[in-house]
């Protein structure tokens, strides 16, 4: 199927813009990457953006050591073939440094730890952008941000102390200390996503694609098997075929039924759903504002 659509080039080029502002604004970016599709999408467009030479900033991942055994394959095969540079913010060093509490019980999970370990390696790496693939569509604090997110010198959020970004006209300037999240796919949709990937033959991790897999059902949502999750009574093991439409945590990350074992198939499925991409994960449902709240702390 051909998926060149004009939209799909619009899109590029104004992400394609957004990156190399990051380039000429910023001393020290750095490329937030989880291996999920939209971290990839992100890692083609700064190679396409600064082509024929290397991609200009490192790539940071923040490992919470719960991570799909695939993930990291892709993410080491990935960073290998392109020559990038990958830095590893561990969420299990933090813990075993006393930095960060694991939480305990059924419903635990290691996802919110992310963002104290996050702020650290930033403060770290003495990075003054941090390029993430977010986007407006995913969620409703997400629909908040603009291209240019500025940040605090404690690496906090105010939604509503933005700066206008009219006529693309970013400001990036900044205090010492305080630093800037970018997003140039702010305006790309999960559709967009997947066409662009299509057109683009862009390789992705399995976990995308449908396979089966022992889950389990909670409240409603299915989760993968996994030795990071403590089953509450009653939750019984079964295999069904699945895929992943947003990957992270496997602890907070649900999967969804489905046959849809190529691309094309992905995307009939994704343009007739009635669900969000982000609907299977139970991070978001801890509460009304759980993302907001969140991001407000210095989350992604």
């Amino acid at each position: 199927m051909d998926y060149s659509i004009n939209h799909l080039k619009v899109l590029e080029s104004e992400s394609i813009y957004v990156l190399r502002e990051v380039a000429s604004q910023f001393e020290n970016p750095v490329l937030m990457f989880s291996g999920g599709k939209d971290s990839i999408l992100m890692v083609h467009l700064a190679y396409k953006a600064f082509y024929p030479a290397k991609i200009p900033f490192p790539l940071l991942h923040i490992d919470t050591g719960h991570n799909f055994p695939e993930t990291i394959k892709f993410r080491d095969d990935l960073v290998k073939k392109i020559g990038a540079k990958l830095i590893v913010g561990s969420v299990q060093e933090a813990i075993d440094k006393r930095l960060v509490t694991e939480e305990k019980g059924v419903n635990a999970s290691r996802n919110g730890l992310q963002t104290a370990v996050l702020l650290e390696s930033l403060e770290k790496g003495k990075y003054d952008a941090a390029l993430g693939g977010a986007r407006r569509d995913e969620e409703k604090a997400r629909a908040k941000e603009r291209f240019f997110s500025h940040r605090d010198e404690f690496g906090q959020w105010d939604p509503k102390n933005q700066r206008p970004e009219l006529w693309n006209i970013f400001n990036g300037k900044h205090q010492m200390g305080e630093h800037f999240r970018v997003f140039p796919i702010s305006n790309w949709t999960e559709l967009d996503v997947w066409q662009y990937l299509a057109a683009e033959k862009v390789e992705l991790p399995s976990l995308y694609y449908a396979h089966e897999r022992e889950v389990f059902e909670r409240e409603g949502t299915l989760l993968a098997d996994c030795e990071y999750i403590e089953k509450k009574p009653g939750e019984k093991v079964f295999k069904e075929t699945v895929r992943c439409r947003t990957i992270g945590d496997m602890t907070c990350t649900g999967v969804w039924k489905s046959d849809a074992k190529t691309t094309d198939q992905i995307i009939e499925e994704v343009a007739t759903t009635r669900m969000t991409e982000r609907g299977g994960r139970t991070d978001d449902k801890r509460s009304e504002t759980s993302m907001e709240d969140r991001k407000k702390k210095g989350y992604f």
